[in-house]
């Protein structure tokens, strides 16, 4: 623990972000809880399958915009970024629904078969909707303002029991009502953290967009989004691949053992989240130095996550979704294995994204994906979810040792240099 002295002032920071996304986990049980009780296992695989599908579509349309704004409003000098920025995500918004709309019915006969074409289009509208919160957030991130994009942490999975429960009330019932809610729900989150940003002068003489920047942020957002976007399919790569071979029942079941899993990556997900631009700012060798002290205490503190969330799956779990959910106790417990040493991968992440090398973040995830997909094809047809527990916590593992490996080789190679030799 005394190794996250490094911290110093951005230990507030830390603990609010874990805080908030406590109280977002805690949103988002509460609702696949209510989801599970209504619809069953195959409703909550519906709903687990919208939340990834059009967000993904969204960021890579974008060219990863959420994930490189934070390095860029990080830096001063700027002063077109923000419009640059406006305009980036309201094409690549309307870009992403309309490319969902025409592969509407490829989408519906993949993922969503029972669901109605037009219902399989409107869902595509969160495509937009859901880029517009990331950006929001991403935006507040790197302007300095954790307490607005810890709101939008909050906002995005709580706004939806309200939406939800309005539209109940109004009579509505099956996947429309949760497609609606879905759509309800990012709108009022949009509106919240705009409405935040607005107050504290982004839209104050905001000036023209730039193309050259938009370049700029687009090749630093592509290199670094494609890290997250295999880290996203390490995530849930499994959940289509389910639901591929074993329909959305068994998606609903695998989910709620996801979930509960990664529950062991709040922390380090709120290090790279605090950590990232503020190694934006630093030279490389006080980023360095940092990272090096943070990665052992990270790794024990993910690692003993790990064993309490597994012994109290076994209480927890049937406790809050029903006997017909039992199977989801073993399965959490063989990811929890994978997601014990979450806390260097958290680490090293930030170190990469904030000294301008986020090309080799993607690297390292792509060591995870590529077993993710290899052990899936192989596992699940046979074992089915128990096959996709074990090819993920292979993946987790080779992707923290990728990573462990890159920064390793990147530190001993390279002397520091000042950061703003890496923007390119």
């Amino acid at each position: 623990m005394t190794r996250l002295r490094v911290l110093s002032g951005d230990r507030r920071n830390l603990v609010t972000n874990v805080v908030a996304r406590v109280f977002a986990l805690v949103a988002l049980g509460v609702s696949t809880i209510i989801i599970a009780r209504v619809s069953g296992p195959s409703g909550v695989g519906v709903f687990a399958l919208l939340r990834v599908l059009p967000g993904l579509l969204g960021v890579l349309v974008s060219g990863g915009l959420p994930t490189g704004v934070p390095f860029f409003f990080a830096q001063p000098g700027r002063p077109r970024l923000r419009a640059t920025v406006i305009v980036m995500m309201l094409i690549a918004g309307v870009a992403g629904s309309l490319l969902w709309a025409v592969g509407a019915g490829v989408v519906q006969e993949v993922f969503f078969s029972n669901l109605s074409r037009g219902l399989v289009v409107l869902a595509g509208c969160t495509v937009f909707t859901q880029l517009v919160v990331a950006t929001a957030k991403g935006t507040s991130q790197g302007r300095g303002d954790l307490p607005g994009a810890n709101q939008v942490i909050v906002l995005e999975e709580l706004m939806f029991l309200p939406a939800y429960g309005v539209l109940w009330l109004a009579g509505l019932e099956g996947t429309l009502l949760l497609v609606l809610a879905l759509l309800a729900a990012d709108v009022a989150t949009s509106a919240v953290a705009w409405s935040r940003l607005a107050r504290r002068g982004y839209f104050f003489q905001v000036g023209l967009p730039s193309a050259e920047l938009a370049r700029e942020v687009w090749w630093y957002g592509t290199r670094g989004e494609i890290g997250a976007v295999l880290s996203l399919l390490n995530l849930r790569l499994d959940f289509v691949l389910l639901d591929v071979f074993a329909g959305t029942a068994v998606v609903g079941t695998y989910a709620v053992a996801s979930k509960f899993a990664e529950l062991v990556r709040l922390l380090p997900v709120a290090i790279t989240y605090v950590l990232y631009p503020r190694f934006s700012r630093e030279t490389n060798a006080r980023a360095t130095a940092d990272t090096r002290r943070l990665i052992p205490s990270a790794t024990g503190l993910s690692c003993l996550c790990a064993v309490v969330l597994a012994l109290a799956a076994p209480l927890v779990l049937p406790l809050l979704y029903g006997a017909q959910f039992d199977a989801a106790v073993g399965l959490a417990q063989i990811l929890l294995i994978g997601l014990s040493v979450e806390g260097a991968a958290g680490v090293i992440s930030a170190y990469l994204y904030g000294v301008g090398r986020p090309g080799l973040n993607s690297v390292a995830m792509g060591s995870g994906v590529v077993l993710t997909v290899v052990l899936d094809l192989l596992l699940v047809p046979r074992w089915g979810a128990t096959g996709a527990a074990i090819a993920s916590t292979v993946a987790y593992l080779v992707t923290t040792a990728s990573l462990l490996v890159v920064f390793r080789v990147l530190t001993a190679r390279r002397k520091p240099e000042p950061i703003s030799w890496r923007v390119s």
